[in-house]
Formats: structure tokens, sequence, C-alpha cells
């Protein structure tokens, strides 16, 4: 585990279109204008959605159940980092940087996966961080996050 201020992806995932399989990759491309390769988001505020191990541990500890990960449906998974909760903070991962565009707000579809989630998320901005991409590059599990 690692500081505050710094993290580790542990996790990448795209989806093909909004309630599409998600699949886990090792690596992406990301990029400004297009987003993560292969996943449905490209534009605007909510390119990508990162999803904070503690928070998603308290709320799945909170509903006593034991889920992964990517039942958020988030796209990258970042371990020992502090949810940087406040709009137009840039977070580096391998070559690309992310800023911070807003909270992502937990919808139906988390209740679906699990009676409760979508409020067991919603306290603190448990649910994570949308993103754009302002500057694209490889990202690979395992990279730093500062």
């Amino acid at each position: 585990m690692m500081n505050e201020n710094r993290g580790e992806l542990i996790g990448i995932a795209v989806k093909a279109h909004s309630k599409g399989i998600v699949t886990v990759m090792e690596t992406a491309v990301c990029h400004p204008d297009s987003g993560i390769e292969g996943d449905y988001h490209s534009r605007g505020a909510r390119q990508v959605t990162i999803l904070f191990k503690a928070d998603w541990e308290a709320a799945c500890a909170e509903l006593g159940v034991d889920l992964p990960w990517t039942t958020r449906r988030a796209n990258l998974y970042v371990d020992g980092m502090t949810l940087p909760d406040q709009k137009g903070t840039h977070l580096h991962i391998g070559d690309a940087i992310f800023e911070v565009t807003g909270e992502t707000k937990p919808c139906h579809i988390m209740e679906a996966a699990q009676a409760g989630l979508r409020d067991a998320l919603t306290p603190e901005w448990r649910g994570g961080v949308t993103c754009r991409i302002v500057q694209g590059g490889l990202i690979q599990q395992g990279d730093v996050v500062k």
C-alpha cells in the first residue's frame, strides 16, 4: 500500500457500450479525443471513471458482501490512495494525465447488481470520480498513480 498522495493502478476495464460486458485488461491506450481504446465513453467530462479500492471495500463491508470491483463498472481501479474529491485535480497514471471532473454518481445498475449498493456508494464520493484525459498515453496495471 502507498501513501495518500500516491497509489497503484490495480485494474483496467472497458465496456463496448453502456450496458455492455466489462472487459478487464492489463494495459490500455488513452486518447484525449477518444477516451480509452475499446471503451464507449469517448468525449466530455466523463471519459474515464476511477474507483478507489478503500471506498469500494467500505461500501461492500457496509453491506456485508464481497463483490468484484468490476461490479462498479468503472474503468480504473486504484489502491493505496485517498480519493481526490475536488474537481480539477490531476492524476498522473503511466504516460497519461486525467483531470477529475466530478463524482461518479451510483445509478440503478448498482442496485440491480446488489440490493443497497447504490446507497452504500453514495456517501463521500465512494462511487469514484469521473475524469477527462488531458494527456494521452499508455497505462498498465502496476503503474504509480500520483
